[in-house]
């Protein structure tokens, strides 16, 4: 990366200070061969992702497989950035757990029930940050 870059990459707590702005992310989770992906508001809890789930596809998958990946990002004028997580997703069992989860300020944004919670650990982060721009010259 050069000083005149447009792109910067983001170290492990700037990726987390960015992941913590929003409330939208994206699941990305994987069964056998196949791969999906679920737009899920969230909540940052130190480096740890929760979400509320419904009954479904996605926390079948996520029971199946909890290697996922999860992405956030933003897009202002004339400046973006995209952060990625690679972790494992963990249906909350315990009361304890839930109690936490259930304490966050994570309300589901559209009128259905979600009573299950899903908790995010972090193993990988990485984050870049671009300055919007027209394409150089090319010749």
């Amino acid at each position: 990366m050069t000083e005149n870059s447009p792109i910067t990459v983001l170290d492990r707590e700037a990726s987390f200070a960015k992941l913590g702005t929003q409330q939208l992310g994206r699941l990305v989770v994987r069964r056998k061969e196949e791969f999906d992906i679920f737009p899920v508001n969230y909540v940052l809890d130190g480096e740890d992702i929760y979400f509320r789930s419904a009954e479904g596809s996605k926390l079948f998958t996520v029971a199946l497989n909890s290697e996922v990946l999860f992405e956030a990002d933003e897009v202002s004028e004339g400046h973006a950035w995209s952060v990625v997580v690679r972790g494992e997703a963990h249906l909350l069992t315990s009361n304890k757990e839930i109690q936490h989860a259930d304490s966050l300020p994570l309300k589901p944004w559209i009128p259905t029930l979600k009573y299950n919670f899903v908790k995010i650990v972090a193993h990988d982060i990485s984050g870049r940050e671009f300055d919007l721009g027209e394409e150089p010259e090319r010749y």
